[in-house]
């Protein structure tokens, strides 16, 4: 087994023609475990304030069924989209951190969000991503859900934003206006099911409606409705003002009394029952258990070794939840360094390890569309589980079909950009040597893919393509 390839593709985004082998591939991965490491350099990026008014834009255009202006705010949200999606995954193909990187998707795939499920999240999702996830995957587990849990793109994606406590002031009146709104239960259940407990985490029903009733009043400004249900009103708690999309603490919708939760008492305490009941989930013994077989399903296989998710999950435990330490020991796991454990590339995954590998400095304009043709876009799942994690969902016969036909029609590209990056004074041909490939690739001397390669009779560009479309790319 190839330990810098194991490491550039298990660990990374994927290894680059050219590149010399890691003298210690471990060592490397480790000095990627930094805080700073999952920056992005966001300082040609939307800010919050111009993310909130071009959702705020939309909101007041609709509102008053100004057709222009609705045209003219969803292609400012688009034009956000577009920025924050090339950014995102400029960063996959390019970073000198790919475990960092690697860390950023897994996790976001975690806490994801979804695009096509509400208007506002096309603006929001890429702001979510450098908000919440990128600055805690190296810190605290705990300080990560919060972060979620309080951004405005959950809060509107998972209905939380719209929950009401049924007996708070905004309920009553309400009530008095012939109108009902009551709790939301949407983000408390995915919360548990998804996002801390796992599904098998030992909680019920009247779990998911007493966390849902905790987090009542947890909001977003902006948007209108919570705005409008506080307005006039004598509102306690925090937030930003009315003009900004983003996390408030609306009292008046907050559900009164005590509540009790996996047999623990909150007592009334307004947006600190949240945050205390958060630190408790975070903290659940079924929580360090299924985060750390999910993340051994994702570095080692799809069925993870119950060894190894047993070594991460006493590693979460001693380190309460702490990422770094987390990571190092996913990295110290002998088995995600064992040839016969291995993991299917993901359709983002493929199309990164494309790139990486000629060393492209830059993404393809139609990145987005490719994507959607591999049926993963970026932060688009169809349900808040977010995209599959295993063989099962991408090695069907028509996705497997599409990735070669793919590779067939970007092989000249992807050629002439490896031989652009290697071989900068070099412009008297205009295709690299396919046999070059071989270098992102681990298989032994006697694979088929060695003597195809080889072959001069093939055309260059096939030869190219049989790297990116054939059976050994499809791994890492």
């Amino acid at each position: 087994m190839n330990r810098t390839l194991r490491a550039c593709n298990r660990f990374g985004m994927g290894a680059t023609v050219g590149d010399p082998a890691l003298a210690d591939p471990r060592s490397w991965l480790l000095g990627q475990v930094r805080s700073d490491a999952a920056a992005l350099d966001d300082a040609s990026l939307p800010t919050a304030s111009v993310v909130g008014a071009a959702n705020r834009a939309l909101i007041e255009a609709q509102r008053s069924r100004d057709e222009g202006a609705i045209r003219v705010a969803r292609e400012e949200i688009r034009g956000i989209a577009r920025a924050e999606g090339g950014a995102a995954l400029r960063a996959r193909v390019t970073s000198t951190a790919p475990f960092a990187e690697r860390l950023v998707a897994f996790w976001s795939n975690h806490f994801c969000v979804s695009v096509p499920a509400k208007p506002p999240i096309a603006a929001l999702a890429g702001l979510y991503e450098r908000q919440v996830i990128r600055p805690h995957v190296f810190g605290r587990f705990e300080d990560m859900v919060l972060a979620s849990a309080r951004h405005p793109a959950m809060l509107v994606y998972l209905d939380n934003a719209v929950s009401i406590g049924p007996h708070s002031a905004a309920a009553r009146g309400l009530a008095r206006r012939g109108r009902e709104r009551g709790l939301n239960e949407n983000y408390a259940r995915e919360l548990l099911e998804l996002h801390t407990l796992g599904v098998d985490g030992g909680y019920a029903q009247e779990d998911v409606e007493a966390l849902a009733r905790i987090l009542t009043g947890w909001t977003v400004t902006g948007f209108g409705f919570a705005d409008r249900l506080a307005r006039g009103r004598d509102r306690r708690g925090s937030g930003a003002n009315d003009n900004t999309v983003a996390f408030a603490y609306q009292d008046v919708l907050h559900e009164p009394g005590d509540k009790t939760l996996l047999g623990v008492k909150y007592g009334e305490a307004g947006e600190e029952e949240g945050r205390r009941a958060i630190a408790d989930l975070c903290r659940h013994p079924s929580t360090a258990r299924f985060l750390a077989t999910k993340l051994v399903r994702h570095f080692v296989a799809d069925e993870p070794p119950p060894e190894a998710v047993d070594r991460i999950v006493s590693r979460w435990t001693e380190t309460d939840g702490d990422l770094a330490e987390v990571s190092r020991g996913l990295i110290d796991l002998d088995e995600a360094w064992m040839p016969e454990y291995r993991k299917f590339r993901a359709p983002q995954d493929w199309l990164t390890a494309m790139l990486r590998a000629v060393g492209a400095r830059d993404v393809p304009e139609p990145i987005g569309r490719l994507l959607q043709q591999l049926r993963q876009p970026l932060w688009a799942p169809s349900s808040p589980k977010g995209y599959a994690d295993t063989k099962s969902e991408w090695a069907d016969p028509d996705s497997l079909l599409n990735r070669a036909e793919l590779a067939r029609s970007a092989a000249g590209r992807l050629s002439s950009a490896a031989l652009a990056r290697s071989s900068p004074g070099d412009r008297r041909t205009s295709r690299v040597d396919p046999e070059r490939f071989l270098e992102i690739v681990d298989v032994s001397d006697s694979d088929p893919l060695v003597t195809l390669l080889a072959d001069g009779s093939i055309a260059a560009d096939e030869r190219t393509a049989l790297v990116f479309g054939g059976p050994a790319f499809q791994w890492r």
